[in-house]
């Protein structure tokens, strides 16, 4: 079975995007801290203002770049005609249309819908001519991805390169709207020139996420020790009194591909499927390469109950390592492994039969458009996972238009796109204010939202709450007796995302299912959820990366972890063993996922519950001891039917039957 499987022209595209680095390094002038002013654009331009981020302004300012700064960029091309790919994509993905499931080919959307050859060539050719280097050009020409210097893009797009402060980060934006010549405009839809989608993160989590080692003199003392348990109830620990009880569960270990195949309804309590998902083809898409995914995923499936791959059952289309770009902002390879390694196990557990292809970006930027874009343009599955998301909706409105049309692209070949909500609630701690993540929040895709679960031994189906995660610490107080810190449930640590997008109106699938108070008019995010809480997370096993370098990883282990990463690729594979026990193709699934919830589908309502749900926790990598409270989601909420915490409810193998069998 080979570990590396690459597609030619990724690899040449790949191999495009190191040789361009180091010209566009070489074409820069030396450098200088002092910004040169833009170059007055021609009398014959158009500009783009809604290309300038909403983080690139004067009170975020900190200073001006080097100007032989390397940026990556994206020019977003205007489809021929958006209303009628729009109807396309509606009308083969809605029951009851003239063109249900009637999908077109990639070829078929290219010649009706993508811009020109020559729009397309005219634009990379102008851009060459300014001296950038051509990275990436998909074979759909919805965008050409591009690198320049700073002193490059400031003199071909007449606008000001600076350095921004934005969620804890140094990045490089434009103060002015940038512009292209006139006789290029009408072809572009935006101009990224900014780094605010190097942003992109993984959405995974893991009991210690966040928690710091105390310094050296202060050896890790918990005030009690609180041992994980391997299902809900298995083992308790005593804490100071809350919600009328002394005595709590301890938080899983993490579950097992058993476990989560009964507790979803793939296979019967206690028992694999090892046929589940035979036929079907399950993508991935995140950043970099883990150099040891498949030697991990057969060691951590011959100690999970699920056979190990078989030969072909995993391919991948990646990058060479050397090539990889804008690592430190993108979180280095070894911030991308445990995410794949996530994915990639959670599919195969809840789908063991099924073919996995991963597709990883040379960077979290436009690496992630041409991996995706690699899958659409030749039409190399049918579901795709992506467990990543970018801070809210904090991306230019023209950087936002440019990705729907993606995500359009893949509606009318029948892809269904499925994307993680993220982890940090309704995002004002990082924003200010409330905001959905893109992508998850685009119309076109299915959001994927998180709960915590409760599952037996055998994985029978206890109960589930929304995934919000409120945390007290217990201390000792001046006697020596064990108390909380401050009031209950404590301060929110991290949950599922969601809410009511700045941006998108509100898609028919949604009118009559989301309240109109919560839409007001807007897509709400999520769609669907499953499990999700790192405190009832999911075993996986890999060999960490400890040399971001050259890849250098360490000893294989176990660990516990959750996030709607983790949700979004579960709800993918239930998916894909839907569509093997139905032989059809869901597509995207929006339409047909809130008809049969209306319908009175098998979906889990999940509702808030009727006593407080609490773990005890103790870190090993703090010392801190936690109560840790559930269903405590920043502002969003569970509620009978639909809720943005959770979607139309959570994800059953009984619900995605019912959503296949509308086709």
């Amino acid at each position: 079975m080979p570990e590396h499987h690459r597609s030619p022209r990724l690899s040449l595209r790949i191999f495009a995007a190191a040789a361009a680095v180091t010209c566009a390094a070489g074409l820069g002038t030396a450098a200088s801290a002092v910004a040169s002013p833009p170059s007055p654009p021609p009398s014959s331009s158009k500009a783009y203002p809604g290309s300038v981020p909403s983080w690139a302004g004067s009170r975020t300012k900190t200073g001006n770049p080097l100007s032989n700064t390397t940026v990556e960029g994206e020019i977003y091309f205007n489809l021929r005609d958006l209303a009628g790919a729009k109807a396309t994509a509606d009308g083969v993905s809605t029951p009851g249309s003239a063109t249900y499931g009637q999908y077109l080919t990639p070829q078929q959307w290219i010649d009706t819908y993508a811009p020109t050859q020559a729009t397309f060539d005219a634009t990379v050719n102008w851009l060459k001519s300014q001296g950038m280097a051509i990275t990436g050009t998909p074979q759909s020409r919805l965008y050409v991805v591009f690198r320049g210097t700073v002193a490059q893009i400031n003199a071909a797009f007449s606008t000001s390169e600076q350095n921004y402060s934005f969620d804890g980060q140094t990045l490089i934006g434009p103060a002015t709207a940038p512009s292209v010549p006139a006789e290029l405009g009408d072809a572009i839809q935006g101009v990224s020139v900014d780094q605010g989608k190097l942003l992109t993160h993984p959405t995974n989590a893991t009991p210690d996420s966040g928690e710091t080692a105390p310094a050296a003199s202060k050896p890790i003392q918990p005030p009690l020790s609180v041992p994980c348990s391997d299902y809900w109830g298995q083992k308790t620990a005593n804490l100071p009194e809350a919600y009328g009880t002394t005595t709590f569960p301890t938080y899983i270990c993490g579950y097992t591909p058993t476990q989560l195949q009964g507790a979803y309804g793939i296979s019967p309590a206690g028992t694999v499927d090892t046929t589940a998902g035979a036929g079907q083809k399950v993508a991935i898409i995140d950043a970099y390469a883990s150099p040891t995914i498949v030697q991990d995923t057969n060691t951590w499936s011959a100690a999970s109950g699920v056979p190990q791959l078989a030969a072909d059952q995993y391919q991948q289309i990646v990058p060479d390592s050397r090539m990889f770009l804008d690592k430190t902002l993108c979180q280095e390879p070894s911030g991308w492994q445990g995410e794949q390694t996530l994915d990639v196990e959670a599919v195969h557990g809840m789908a063991p039969a099924a073919s996995i292809l991963y597709v990883g970006g040379n960077n979290c930027g436009g690496g992630l458009d041409l991996a995706m874009s690699t899958i659409l343009d030749g039409h190399l599955a049918n579901i795709v996972s992506n467990s990543y998301g970018n801070v809210g909706e904090a991306l230019p409105a023209n950087t936002l238009m440019g990705e729907q049309n993606i995500h359009l692209q893949a509606a009318a070949e029948g892809v269904g796109l499925y994307f993680s909500s993220g982890d940090s609630g309704d995002e004002v701690a990082n924003l200010g204010y409330a905001s959905p993540d893109f992508a998850a929040s685009s119309p076109y895709v299915t959001a994927v939202g998180g709960t915590s679960l409760a599952a037996g031994q055998d994985g029978s189906y206890l109960f589930e709450t929304g995934w919000g995660t409120a945390r007290q610490r217990v201390v000792p107080d001046s006697t020596g007796q064990l108390v909380y810190a401050g009031s209950l449930p404590g301060p929110f640590r991290f949950g599922a995302g969601g809410g009511t997008s700045a941006v998108f109106a509100q898609p028919a699938y949604q009118a009559g299912t989301v309240p109109a108070s919560l839409a007001q008019g807007h897509r709400v995010s999520p769609d669907v959820s499953s499990l999700a809480d790192p405190y009832t997370g999911y075993r996986i096993g890999y060999s960490p990366i400890t040399n971001d370098n050259v890849l250098k990883t360490g000893s294989f282990a176990f660990e516990g972890i959750g996030g709607t990463s983790l949700a979004c690729p579960l709800t993918a594979a239930q998916m894909a063993v839907a569509q093997a026990s139905s032989g059809k193709v869901i597509g995207f699934a929006n339409p047909t996922i809130y008809a049969a919830a209306a319908a009175g589908g098998a979906q889990r309502d999940v509702v808030p519950p009727a006593q407080e749900k609490a773990v005890a926790f103790s870190s090993t990598i703090s010392g801190n001891t936690y109560l840790v409270g559930m269903n405590h989601d920043s502002s969003l909420f569970t509620a009978p039917g639909y809720d943005d915490v959770t979607g139309v409810g959570s994800m059953t193998e009984a619900f995605a039957q019912q959503v296949a069998a509308l086709h």
